[in-house]
C-alpha cells in the first residue's frame, strides 16, 4: 500500500464568515478559495487547502460530549517561541484554552466558535529525550509560554 498522509480536514460550522474569521486571526490561515457563501477553503502552507470549512446553517446541533465523532484537529507549529505567538494571540481573543507540557509536546486545546476541538502544539521530544508520551501530563503555565518570546 502506497503511503497515506492526510490531505485536509473537513470541519461543518454555523456561519462561514465567522469561521474564517476566526480561523485566520487564531491560526493564521488564509483562505484560498470560496465556493458561494457554503465552503471556504484555507491554508498556512503553499498547498492549496489543509482546512475546508463548509457553512451547514445556524441551527446546525453540535455533538454532544459524550457522542462518537472527531475529537480535536491538531495543528502543529515549529517551536515554542510560535506557540507562545499564537497563544498570545489566543488570548488577546479572549479564547478559552487549557495548556499543557506532555512531555513530547507543549499544547494548547481550545474550540472554534462551534465548539470544534483544536489544538496547536510543538514537538519537544528532544528536550525531554522522549520519544513516546507516557502518559505524564503537567499544567503549562502562561509564564512558561510566554517566556518563550
Amino acid at each position: 500500500m502506497a503511503a497515506v498522509k492526510i490531505g485536509h480536514v473537513h470541519i461543518k460550522v454555523r456561519d462561514l464568515k465567522v469561521a474564517e474569521e476566526f480561523y485566520r486571526a487564531a491560526l493564521g490561515l488564509e483562505v484560498r478559495e470560496r465556493v458561494g457563501d457554503r465552503f471556504a477553503f484555507l491554508s498556512g502552507t503553499t498547498v492549496h487547502h489543509e482546512v475546508a470549512l463548509q457553512a451547514v446553517g445556524s441551527t446546525a446541533r453540535s455533538p454532544d460530549r459524550f457522542d462518537t465523532g472527531l475529537f480535536h484537529v491538531a495543528f502543529e507549529v515549529p517551536d515554542k517561541r510560535s506557540l507562545a505567538g499564537c497563544f498570545h494571540r489566543l488570548t488577546e481573543m479572549n479564547i478559552q484554552l487549557f495548556a499543557v507540557d506532555h512531555r513530547i509536546s507543549w499544547a494548547i486545546y481550545f474550540s472554534d466558535p462551534d465548539g470544534n476541538g483544536l489544538e496547536v502544539y510543538c514537538d519537544t521530544r528532544k528536550e525531554h529525550a522522549v520519544t513516546h508520551w507516557e502518559g505524564v501530563d503537567e499544567p503549562l503555565t502562561r509564564e512558561r509560554l510566554l517566556a518563550e518570546l
